[in-house]
């Protein structure tokens, strides 16, 4: 027939060790998004009104920060952005790349441009790159030779120079939910060509192991399909077979101070099951359980401070039962010490005194302490006035002498201001009574 050429044996044995490589490959290449329509779980920036599909619409590709936590398609992403603007696409990973490489990547790319040729350079983990690797993308960013898309698990604000940060737009990619896990399970099990061997609750098992992970819901899928199991498995058995992907949580990074911050808003808020929840999810990941106790000792003055003053000793001891007994026994301890604190009741009335306090000694640090209660061990000091008309509180009928303490000439500033719940109830109370007696005592003396 015209037009229609026989296959050779070359072209035969080229097609199949093509389709034997495809086999060969896991589960997650296969199905990897051919256009951005197959993008699941980022509709904010790829649906009709995202973002990306406006950019894509207009023909414009800007340098771009991708920032997302892993497997929910920032390299897919970034390829198929190169591929509908008509850009090469040209890949390096900050893990496994230093100075030579980039600037191989450079080259390669200004040679493009002097040909006309537009070039996307994808770097993977840019944040593991140094601040001079980061400063040397700038020239060729701003000269149209590259244009950049970083990922990054990190929060590009701690990681990422600043000059980098203002030439690209940042885009912020979702944990995929439910939904978009639904729709990679039912992708997977139509190239499969079977449903898998699952019960209902397995499935939603199955779901919570991948924590969101496209990537890894894939191989785990892809693992179960090699087990060969013939009956559907119940969410207990398929959890013996299966291992849950490790938790996104590194010790030194944003998602430890995440999960730090949700744990103090937790306690601050009264709510004990979301900080046994946080607290759990924290040592889950690996921190440190005597930063956490620190943390929480922290939180019992900030917080709770005088409404609830045991809190402050609870965490105290929580910290030093920790060092004794260890994990996991000491955790228990810290688990006590959170309960408690998010039960009980909240004033950051010395908290807020205390900065208030810092500020006016600022201030008026110049300002000497009044004369009545400085100290006389000498006749001179004694003759010049310090100490004269001092009076000693346990001798004053009442208890209180209601004496300035703040130095002479400046108004007195009202910093500690309790709370009327908890201890401090009975300690609002008790200011309020010497107030009133402090300027009742100082009128009868002529003061003020």
């Amino acid at each position: 027939m015209f037009g229609h050429t026989a296959p050779t044996a070359k072209s035969t044995h080229n097609s199949l060790l093509a389709q034997v490589d495809d086999a060969a490959k896991p589960l997650a290449d296969r199905l990897r998004p051919k256009n951005v329509a197959e993008v699941v779980g980022q509709d904010h920036l790829l649906g009709p009104d995202g973002a990306i599909s406006r950019l894509i619409a207009r023909g414009f590709l800007p340098s771009l920060i991708l920032w997302g936590p892993p497997g929910v398609g920032k390299t897919t992403i970034a390829r198929l952005l190169a591929e509908a603007a008509g850009y090469e696409f040209q890949q390096i990973s900050a893990v496994f790349s230093g100075v030579a490489d980039l600037k191989k990547a450079f080259e390669q790319a200004q040679q493009r441009h002097q040909m006309g040729q537009r070039t996307v350079l994808f770097v993977d983990e840019i944040h593991r790159f140094n601040r001079a690797q980061q400063d040397s993308f700038l020239p060729f960013v701003e000269a149209g030779v590259v244009t950049l898309i970083g990922a990054t698990t990190e929060n590009p604000s701690f990681e990422l120079n600043g000059a980098l940060l203002s030439r690209s737009q940042v885009f912020v990619l979702k944990r995929l939910d439910d939904a978009a896990l639904d729709q990679i399970i039912a992708k997977a099990e139509d190239h499969i060509g079977r449903k898998l061997p699952l019960e209902a609750d397995a499935y939603e098992t199955l779901k919570l192991l991948s924590d969101g992970d496209g990537r890894y819901i894939l191989s785990l899928i892809e693992a179960l399909d090699h087990m060969g199991f013939e009956s559907p498995l119940s969410s207990e058995a398929l959890l013996a077979q299966l291992q849950k992907r490790r938790p996104n949580h590194d010790k030194d990074r944003e998602g430890h101070y995440n999960l730090i911050s949700a744990l103090h808003k937790s306690v601050r808020g009264s709510d004990p099951d979301a900080a046994l929840y946080w607290l759990a999810r924290m040592l889950n990941g690996g921190d440190d359980p005597l930063f956490i106790a620190r943390r929480l000792i922290r939180m019992a003055s900030e917080d709770i401070g005088n409404a609830d003053p045991m809190s402050l000793l609870m965490c105290q001891a929580a910290r030093d039962t920790y060092e004794v007994l260890g994990s996991p026994e000491g955790e228990l301890a810290l688990a006590q010490a959170v309960v408690h604190m998010a039960s009980a009741p909240k004033s950051n009335a010395v908290y807020t005194a205390f900065k208030a306090a810092q500020k006016l000694a600022r201030e008026t640090g110049h300002l000497d302490p009044p004369a009545v209660i400085l100290n006389a061990p000498t006749k001179l000091m004694k003759d010049i006035g310090y100490g004269a008309g001092y009076i000693y509180d346990p001798d004053d009928p009442d208890g209180f002498s209601g004496q300035n303490y703040f130095p002479d000439g400046l108004a007195r500033p009202k910093l500690y201001d309790p709370v009327g719940d908890g201890h401090e109830a009975k300690v609002r109370q008790r200011l309020e009574y010497w107030a009133q007696l402090r300027a009742t005592k100082q009128k009868a003396r002529g003061e003020g």
